[in-house]
């Protein structure tokens, strides 16, 4: 791994735990930005410029910036354009991680850089996953052909791995085909759109009861926020005898004094089944206590955007 010696990794931080590990095993320096914070982050890069490698001073190789499309256990949105304008500027490379936006936002299912109306050539590393938006196994990396070539060539999971099996490519291939319409249908389109409006209801629902919820509003990742770890547990048996399982996240996924429930919406979702969530989530809200929205931001307003608090308001 010494290859990657002399070279930067700006990484936020509320990064997945896969993307710190990754940059770990890589060699390379790592430091932290705070999350969606591009006063913080281009503090980082005008440092990183300016002093080089510690003790030589040396200048990096190259300055990676590593972000998410949409972030896991908070439902916020990468600020991608001024992310970009910034890469721009001091001339650093951009790894955008879309396990969890690809497929789900954006008009027609394309993620992140469609939704920010952003060409996907301005991310150098563009990787997403197969596993959720697809429901097959794998992933994927896009970037030039000479990022994809050596990849191929020295990448543990290219080199010492299986390939994928034929009906996990056809899979894959069947769902990419549905989301763009080239299948000969709309069923990919209407899901698209249909996930959207589930996403835009669930939300607009759960603040109405004045529950606490991170995100942008087009998110489908709903982290709803319980706080106290001692109502995870009831709140998750509660819930299952409701015969609805939900996933509840604690320390040390997330900061001790905010543990959550994380709804994942999907397009499957009717609205039978959401008001039943939400029918349940109203009682159980009032039973424990968990309603702690008064319609005040939040002290952590990074993980809001500037959409979400003028709904608020």
């Amino acid at each position: 791994m010494s290859g990657f010696q002399g070279c930067l990794i700006l990484s936020d931080e509320l990064n997945h735990t896969s993307l710190i590990l990754g940059a770990r095993l890589s060699g390379a320096t790592i430091r932290v930005f705070k999350h969606n914070n591009m006063q913080s982050l281009e503090k980082l890069l005008k440092e990183a410029i300016c002093s080089g490698q510690p003790r030589t001073h040396r200048s990096w190789k190259k300055i990676l910036i590593m972000v998410e499309g949409i972030y896991s256990m908070e439902g916020s949105l990468v600020r991608l354009p001024e992310i970009i304008a910034l890469k721009k500027k001091y001339k650093a490379y951009l790894y955008l991680d879309e396990a969890h936006s690809i497929g789900a936002i954006g008009p027609t299912g394309r993620g992140v850089t469609e939704h920010f109306g952003v060409d996907p050539k301005e991310v150098d590393v563009l990787m997403g996953t197969f596993t959720k938006s697809f429901g097959a196994a794998g992933g994927y990396i896009a970037g030039k052909k000479e990022l994809v070539d050596y990849l191929r060539s020295h990448s543990h999971s290219a080199v010492y791995a299986t390939a994928m099996s034929p009906p996990v490519v056809e899979q894959i291939i069947r769902a990419i085909k549905c989301i763009m319409g080239i299948d000969g249908t709309t069923e990919g389109q209407r899901r698209v759109r249909q996930l959207a409006e589930n996403t835009r209801y669930f939300r607009s629902r759960l603040k109405e009861m004045g529950f606490i919820i991170y995100g942008n509003h087009a998110s489908p990742v709903v982290p709803l926020l319980l706080y106290l770890p001692g109502k995870v547990g009831a709140f998750s048996r509660s819930m299952l005898r409701r015969k609805i399982g939900v996933v509840v996240v604690g320390f040390p996924a997330t900061p001790i004094t905010e543990a959550r429930a994380r709804f994942c919406v999907s397009a499957a979702h009717t609205r039978d089944m959401l008001d039943k969530v939400l029918q349940s989530l109203d009682e159980l809200g009032d039973y424990l206590r968990v309603k702690f929205s008064r319609h005040r931001a939040s002290c952590r307003q990074e993980l809001y955007d500037e959409t979400d608090f003028e709904l608020d308001s």
